[in-house]
């Protein structure tokens, strides 16, 4: 089996990250990752230019590390409280989505995120005290806990 160097111009899961140079097989490499821009073929004329692109994308990926994991220490500490609707038995009508979440943590604390990084692993249908996951990198999933409070009602 051939191998061709590729180096990769995009993250591509469970083959490498954008910046690193791999070794891929020919027929992969020519019909899916250059096809689609997600690599291009390492030769010895443009060896030399990858290794400077390589080093300007750990710098920024440097960057992006820092910010994410100071905003990471930020969701540690943050507790959202949420006021719904609830039945007599402490059940919410319906449950809390990953949109509510974003928009509630955007409205109290100024953090934006986008709704594919929460991660809700049971619905949210009770009041109480919840804790979710968010991703914000494969390595960085601080928890955000969730207290969920009955609106008041007036009658």
């Amino acid at each position: 089996m051939k191998m061709l160097r590729v180096f990769l111009l995009q993250d591509v899961e469970n083959v490498g990250m954008a910046g690193e140079i791999i070794k891929a097989a020919e027929g992969f490499a020519r019909n899916y990752l250059i096809p689609r821009k997600l690599g291009q073929e390492v030769t010895v004329k443009n060896e030399a230019s990858f290794a400077h692109r390589v080093k300007t994308i750990e710098k920024r990926e440097e960057v992006v590390a820092t910010k994410t994991s100071m905003l990471a220490e930020k969701i540690k500490g943050v507790q959202l409280v949420l006021k719904r609707k609830v039945h007599d038995d402490d059940q919410l009508y319906g449950s809390i989505s990953p949109r509510e979440i974003v928009d509630e943590l955007s409205a109290q604390q100024n953090i934006t995120i986008s709704n594919s990084q929460v991660i809700i692993d049971k619905a949210i249908k009770t009041k109480g005290l919840h804790t979710v996951i968010i991703k914000l990198s494969s390595k960085l999933q601080p928890t955000l806990k969730i207290k969920i409070v009955p609106e008041a009602t007036t009658a």
